[in-house]
């Protein structure tokens, strides 16, 4: 594998997306000391965007794999693929925005924002905006225009900053002077409202980026193409479903679980909290945006196999060294929450594992997708969603937001570990289980350090704790750097 390749296009599609949402993340503490823990408003923004989450697995319905896939088969046209995918997506996205917005109060009032059916359509209408432009977000990552792809990111990324900082900071000094304006902003919930009609604008601003890229629309939309690439999607729809199902169905179902204002401050804490865990999340991502199209374009290659074992090296080093540093400078990365929410902060350990086996899940992953198997991803990623509800459904009413952690612990967990099991004897990889096992222990031995009682419990200024921290940190680093050197000779 071109090692240099994957850490430059990973470095770029990072710097989008980990930099990216660091600069978002720069708005939780603006939201957090903005909006009270005990007003549950951040529940509310938490509950909203875990349903976008899961409608946009619908609404791409795993186009984007599949268009990676079939423009590197053999006597498939790259640009026919790319049209017919943009077409399909673009006409269910539609679709949507159409039955939603014309049955927007039912539909409010089901998810419990009868007052506000306004939060709903303009959430409707970012999804579907959002899933079109997926399409051709991934054909930038086809073409391997990572630039592109990381500038029109921060096309929406810096608008919608300025706006919250806006709505959050500035609207209110002019409360004085203009009471309607106050009475608006209560109205929508003390501005939580406002987050997303910005995040709306901002969505449509950047689909102007992508002009060029618009000419797909153009293309003769192929029928029979779409039939192949149907039948290939379609388990990939369900794998997506229910994987997004195991990343925010606790968020859905908690206001149902522990229904009223209760449950709305405790979705709202746990909300904010997860935040500080989704480092971890982000190096997945990155991760997946350079190195899935290295694995399809490379899948007709006799070192296919070698690659995804190199790829499944690297990833669990790197992911186990972001979740030591979250560990590490956990007594600086709390202050990015206001300190009422910081009674959530146990759960950050348990996402951040939960978010590493999600990872090592998705690298083997490509066992079923090269093999063309893709209805062995829904059915294992089925049984692990299935397992994370029912963690929820048993102990959210005992013990509240901890069982959405431990729920996605299980539920990444056992689909982690059913598709190692399943796909050894079927496609076979191989994966360096020394050195890996080696990292985990080490991580762990270091983990475990990092929570003596007399560590984190309180004997040791955080200065001194982020000090020690930082040599355990700095050893890691110097073993995963000595291992990167090792394999590159």
């Amino acid at each position: 594998m071109n090692i240099k390749s994957l850490a430059k296009d990973t470095a770029i599609y990072g710097l989008s997306s980990i930099v990216g949402r660091f600069l978002n993340y720069l708005l939780v503490p603006v939201y957090t000391y903005r909006i009270a823990a005990s007003s549950g408003g951040y529940g509310i923004v938490t509950n909203l965007y875990a349903y976008t989450a899961l409608l946009m697995a619908l609404l791409t319905f795993g186009m984007e794999t599949t268009m990676f896939r079939f423009s590197n088969k053999d006597g498939e046209d790259p640009r026919r693929v790319y049209g017919t995918s943009l077409k399909m997506v673009g006409a269910v996205a539609l679709l949507f925005v159409v039955v939603v917005l014309a049955l927007v109060r039912p539909v409010a009032g089901a998810m419990g924002y009868a007052d506000h059916p306004e939060y709903i359509g303009c959430m409707a209408v970012i999804v579907g905006l959002d899933a079109f432009q997926a399409i051709m977000f991934s054909k930038l990552r086809l073409d391997r225009r990572p630039l592109k792809f990381m500038a029109l990111k921060f096309a929406f990324i810096i608008p919608n900053i300025l706006l919250n900082l806006g709505i959050f900071l500035v609207l209110p000094l002019l409360f004085g002077s203009h009471p309607g304006l106050e009475a608006a902003y209560q109205h929508y919930n003390g501005g939580v409202g406002f987050i997303f009609f910005a995040n709306l604008a901002c969505t449509a601003l950047v689909t102007l980026g992508f002009i060029p890229e618009l000419r797909g629309l153009g293309v003769r939309f192929d029928w029979a193409l779409a039939r192949r690439m149907l039948s290939y999607t379609w388990p990939l729809l369900l794998l997506s479903l229910v994987g997004i199902l195991n990343q925010v169905a606790d968020k859905i179902l908690f206001p149902y679980l522990m229904p009223g204002d209760e449950g709305r401050v405790q979705l709202g804490i746990y909300g904010a909290c997860v935040k500080i865990a989704m480092i971890v999340a982000l190096l997945t991502q990155a991760f997946r945006y350079a190195y899935e199209p290295i694995v399809f374009s490379g899948s007709r290659s006799k070192d296919s196999p070698e690659t995804l074992a190199d790829g499944m090296k690297y990833f669990v080093i790197f992911a186990l060294l972001a979740f030591l540093a979250v560990m590490v400078y956990m007594p600086l990365l709390r202050h990015f929450i206001q300190p009422a929410y910081w009674e959530g902060l146990g759960v950050v350990p348990i996402v951040m594992a939960a978010e590493v086996f999600m990872g090592v899940f998705f690298n083997l992953s490509f066992w079923y997708k090269l093999t063309d198997q893709t209805w062995w991803g829904a059915v294992i990623s089925a049984i692990g969603a299935a397992v994370m509800i029912a963690v929820n459904v048993i102990f959210v009413p005992r013990i509240g937001y901890w069982a959405c952690a431990w729920g996605g612990f299980a539920g990444y967990g056992t689909a982690m570990i059913l598709s190692w099991l399943i796909g050894r004897n079927r496609f076979a990889v191989p994966y360096e289980g020394r050195v890996i096992l080696r990292f985990v222990l080490l991580a762990a031995v270091i983990f475990v350090l990092l929570s003596l009682p007399g560590w984190m419990g309180g004997s040791l200024t955080p200065w001194v704790q982020m000090a020690g921290g930082t040599v355990l940190l700095a050893g890691y680093a110097a073993l995963a750097w000595k291992e990167i050197r090792r394999a590159r000779n």
